[in-house]
C-alpha cells in the first residue's frame, strides 16, 4: 500500500513536468528549425556534429548537480534555504567547470572529426561559439536549477521527481538558442 501511494506521489508530481517539458521540447525543436537557426548552422560548419553532445552534457553535468543537491537536501547535509555555504559552493563550481571543459573538448572532436570526413571547419569558430553557448547556458540552468530545487523542496515538491525532465527540458530550450548567439558573436568577433 505504501509503494502504491509512493507511485501515485510520484506521478503526480512529476506528470505536470513531463508535459511542460514536451511543449518545451517543442519549442525547441521548432527553433532548431527556422530559418535563422539553418543558416547559422550552414554557415558555421561542424556546428550539426556538435549539436547533439552539447544538448546532451548540459543535461548530463547539470543532471547530476541536480542530483547531488537533492540527495545533500534529503540527507539534511544542504539547508532547504539557499545558503551559500562550501558544499553548495564546490557543487556547483564543479559543475560549471565540467561544462565548460566538455564544451571545449566537444568542440576540439567536432573539427576533428570533421576534418577526418574531408569538410573544412574553423577550430577557432568552433570553440567561441561553444564558449559563448555553454557559458550562457551555465547560468541559465544553474537559475532555473536552483530555483526548482529549493522552491520545490519546501512547497513539499521531491527533487528526484521533478529535476530530470526540468534540467533536460532547460538545456535544450536555452542550449539551442544560446548556440544561436554564440554563432553571432563568432560571426561578430571572428
Amino acid at each position: 500500500m505504501l509503494g502504491h501511494d509512493s507511485a501515485i506521489d510520484v506521478y503526480r508530481q512529476a506528470l505536470p513536468v513531463i508535459l511542460v517539458s514536451l511543449v518545451a521540447g517543442l519549442f525547441s525543436g521548432t527553433l532548431l528549425g527556422t530559418e535563422t537557426m539553418r543558416e547559422g548552422i550552414e554557415s558555421v560548419p561542424g556546428i550539426l556534429l556538435l549539436l547533439p553532445a552539447f544538448l546532451a552534457t548540459r543535461g548530463g553535468v547539470y543532471g547530476s548537480l541536480g542530483a547531488r543537491l537533492s540527495s545533500g537536501l534529503h540527507q539534511g547535509l544542504i539547508d532547504p534555504h539557499f545558503e551559500w555555504n562550501d558544499r553548495l559552493r564546490n557543487a556547483i563550481v564543479a559543475s560549471f567547470c565540467n561544462g565548460m571543459i566538455v564544451s571545449v573538448f566537444i568542440a576540439v572532436l567536432s573539427w576533428g572529426v570533421s576534418l577526418v570526413l574531408g569538410r573544412e571547419a574553423n577550430l577557432l569558430e568552433l570553440l567561441v561559439v561553444l564558449i559563448v553557448a555553454a557559458l550562457l547556458s551555465a547560468f541559465a540552468m544553474l537559475g532555473v536549477l536552483l530555483t526548482v530545487i529549493f522552491k520545490g523542496y519546501r512547497r513539499g515538491l521531491d527533487p528526484d521527481n521533478v529535476i530530470g525532465p526540468v534540467v533536460t527540458t532547460v538545456g535544450d530550450v536555452f542550449g539551442v538558442a544560446f548556440l544561436l548567439i554564440g554563432i553571432w558573436v563568432a560571426g561578430v568577433v571572428l
